[in-house]
């Protein structure tokens, strides 16, 4: 078998495999690149030694069976036989439904996380985007801090069981989307900047010196980071990436890094003859990240649209603190905006940023499946000094008039894993670190942000303590009692309208048209001859929609139709979807 390693700076490189050294040579027609032969196979456990310091994982390792810190070990795809055909699932149309492997069953496992996929094939979402799967120190933890770009956490059950959840995700008919890390590297087990400059002091982030995509060396390290993306497309079948915080990336190169990924991953896709996406978390509503290439964008397929969350968070729930303020000063107004333009944040001032932020998106160009809207998500609620989600903030109706909006919205909806039963567990921050100066630096440095607003020490948990992941972690005894029993009916009914009605999936961003009443607290809107209303006070309300002849599709509270004079009465904090005939 053939072993090849990138460490431009090293003058000696070997290879331990199986317990045998043995003496890689330079590359002669690639600079900085050792390769070499060794008996091999599937399993073999393998390292590299650098002018002869100590053995380290292959950069590139496709398994870490003892961690970041262990050697790696060969993985043979090809050996892999996939069940289920599998044509793909395209990014329009679809209901994303985010799931964190660790906490989304009490064991915490992929195998675990597969036994329950039937629950959203029921439900009716569409792909499963998991959280980072990339190995970390420890066992439990978001997956944020992960290293090895290549492989599986060991403890969720390694490259195998990745390929047993995809192929039973694909059996149901969903789709899987994985969230990868491009922006940094774990502070710990990350062996990376031992073998070239895969960091650069040129640029800096919230996580400490950036990675190397435009200093000397990048053209290795942009490769590296595309084949990691490529790799997980092609290996496992999944369907889609998710790119964190791609703000995070800084570029100064005529062909920026993400234009880069997009043209590997749409070639890709031509390849495997099935749909791919990439879907990118940014706060920086720029249109040209979702732009096609040949327009001058950036060509991703998607991204998260946070304007849309904090608009519907401070209307729901008052809050107004931090980025909430703009937010919360707009109201239904600030609400209403997202609907119909997508950014709140447009060219407008932002209070929060002290400077005029974004840039208005052209909505006869870019269809609204390529925003993805949402309630709630990992950050959301985790990023929460207790972890809590809506459903400890808000009455059952407004948690419905929240699922009624994201579900009917102009958007691709994504759901946070258990916010369909309204679920009562917390969904908290936790680690796992083996260092104990780390994790004592993590620790401290939660308590000290939160203290910051206002929170006691001793009311903010302990992210090494492994209760705080075992709190997180889903019940999933709720679901059959109430009152999660009515929500997730409620989801479900909601989930099946979208796919019934064409005009809840139309991609014309332009086509949404809303009313609403700052002081009487209700919000409507049209989409073609689909209706959608909530009224968020706790009195009943009468709208004025105009339409004296339409047929209520869903209702959370019993609502009777609109009568001659086109208003609907709505009782307090409750929805209803409406047919207009």
């Amino acid at each position: 078998m053939q072993f090849e390693v990138w460490a431009p700076q090293a003058g000696r490189v070997t290879l331990q495999c199986d317990g045998v050294t043995h003496a890689l040579e330079r590359d002669p027609e690639r600079a900085g690149w050792w390769w070499g032969e060794a008996e091999a196979r599937d399993g073999s456990r393998y390292g590299f030694a650098l002018d002869d310091g100590p053995v380290l994982p292959d950069p590139r390792s496709r398994r870490q069976p003892d961690g970041p810190d262990g050697l790696s070990a060969v993985v043979e795809h090809e050996r892999h036989t996939w069940r289920v055909p599998w044509r793909g699932r395209p990014l329009a149309g679809a209901v994303l439904y985010e799931l964190h492997v660790g906490t989304y069953t009490p064991e915490g496992t992929l195998d675990a996380a597969a036994a329950r996929l039937g629950h959203l094939a029921e439900l009716g979402v569409t792909h499963v985007e998991l959280m980072p799967l990339t190995p970390f120190p420890g066992t439990h933890g978001w997956g944020y801090e992960g290293v090895c770009l290549w492989a599986v956490h060991e403890p969720y059950g390694g490259p195998e069981a990745l390929k047993r959840f995809v192929d039973r995700a694909h059996e149901l008919g969903l789709g899987v989307v994985l969230d990868v890390v491009h922006n940094h590297f774990g502070p710990s087990g990350n062996y990376l900047p031992v073998f070239g400059p895969y960091l650069t002091d040129t640029h800096h982030t919230p996580w400490g010196a950036a990675v190397n995509l435009d200093a000397p060396g990048s053209d290795e390290v942009r490769a590296f980071l595309i084949g990691s993306a490529l790799a997980w497309l092609r290996d496992y079948r999944l369907d889609g990436l998710r790119l964190d915080a791609v703000h995070a990336l800084v570029d100064t190169r005529a062909l920026h890094f993400l234009e880069e990924l997009s043209t590997a991953v749409d070639a890709l896709a031509a390849e495997v003859e099935r749909p791919l996406f990439l879907v990118a978390e940014s706060d920086l509503n720029d249109p040209r990240l979702i732009t096609a290439r040949a327009e001058g964008g950036l060509g991703l397929h998607a991204q998260w649209n946070d304007d849309f969350h904090h608009a519907l968070h401070t209307v729901l729930t008052g809050e107004a603190q931090g980025y909430y303020a703009d937010f919360a000063r707009a109201s239904l107004g600030g609400l209403a905006k997202t609907l119909t333009g997508g950014y709140f944040h447009d060219g407008s001032y932002s209070s929060f940023r002290e400077r005029h932020h974004g840039r208005a998106l052209d909505r006869t160009r870019v269809a609204g499946h390529r925003l993805l809207g949402y309630s709630q998500t990992h950050d959301q609620v985790g990023n929460r000094a207790q972890g809590d989600r809506l459903s400890a903030l808000l009455s059952p109706g407004l948690l419905a008039c929240a699922a009624t909006l994201v579900l009917t919205a102009p958007f691709t909806p994504m759901l946070f894993m258990g916010e369909e039963w309204a679920a009562g567990t917390p969904w908290q921050f936790f680690t796992d670190h083996t260092d104990p100066e780390l994790a004592d630096a993590v620790r401290r440095g939660r308590r000290r942000e939160f203290a910051a607003h206002g929170w006691k020490e001793e009311d903010v948990p302990d992210p090494q303590d492994p209760a705080t992941r075992d709190r997180s972690c889903l019940d999933w005894s709720e679901p059959e009692r109430e009152p999660h029993a009515r929500m997730l009916d409620w989801y479900r009914r909601l989930l099946a309208l979208r796919h019934e009605q064409p005009d809840l999936t139309d991609p014309d961003l332009a086509d949404t048209k809303v009313a609403h009443d700052e002081e009487r607290r209700w919000l409507a809107f049209r989409r073609g001859d689909v209706l959608v209303a909530v009224n968020l006070a706790p009195e009943p309300a009468e709208l004025p929609l105009g339409v004296p002849h339409a047929r209520v599709l869903a209702a959370w509270e019993p609502v009777e139709p609109p009568g001659a004079d086109g208003v609907v009465r709505l009782p307090g904090e409750s929805a209803v979807v409406l047919l207009q005939e």
